[in-house]
């Protein structure tokens, strides 16, 4: 390689006043700041006061349990329910009434079957519309079946098999008739 020449640096000294030569100043030498982040910190932002406490939502019912099993019913029959291996013994369809007429005939079946000896029921809600949330039948069975008059004699229920109805049937296992005396 080649030492380097000592004229290079006047050969560059010589270019740059020809480039030079042929500029001329912007204008004005008033600078512009630049409009960028400022040094300073900004001011920390006011302490936010804690929001006032809510009002106490009334509390609701819990919903029913997809199998509400009682004292007296084993845990296989309560299997067994579910699975949908117990022989279903009358069938009540709800499907189709208004939540008055489903309850006075919810009332009156069950009592009766169980006087006619029948231990699994199946009750059939339907679905009900997919816009409302699902049936209200479907959701007002489980509790009905929880409350008096009917919690004296429904043992456990569950929801059906899909071969039976599936979400929109109920399994129920009614406790057995007592003789009276």
């Amino acid at each position: 390689m080649a030492p380097p020449s000592k004229d290079k640096p006047a050969a560059e000294d010589e270019l740059w006043r020809s480039v030079k030569a042929g500029t001329r100043p912007l204008g004005s030498k008033k600078r512009i700041a630049k409009s960028g982040p400022s040094k300073k910190t900004p001011p920390a932002p006011p302490p936010k006061k804690p929001p006032p406490p809510a009002a106490v939502a009334p509390k609701k019912e819990p919903a029913p349990k997809e199998t509400a099993q009682k004292a007296g019913h084993d845990r296989r029959s309560s299997l067994r329910l579910k699975r949908g291996q117990l022989a279903i013994e009358a069938t009540l369809d709800l499907h189709g009434m208004t939540q008055a007429e489903a309850h006075r005939t919810l009332n009156a079946a069950l009592p009766r079957a169980q006087r006619e000896g029948k231990r699994t029921v199946l009750i059939v809600t339907g679905k009900g519309s997919a816009k409302e949330g699902g049936g209200v039948l479907r959701k007002n069975v489980p509790r009905w079946l929880q409350e008096s008059p009917l919690a004296a004699i429904v043992l456990d229920h569950s929801k059906a098999k899909d071969r039976h109805g599936g979400a929109g049937a109920l399994y129920v296992r009614l406790r057995k008739a007592r003789p009276k005396p």
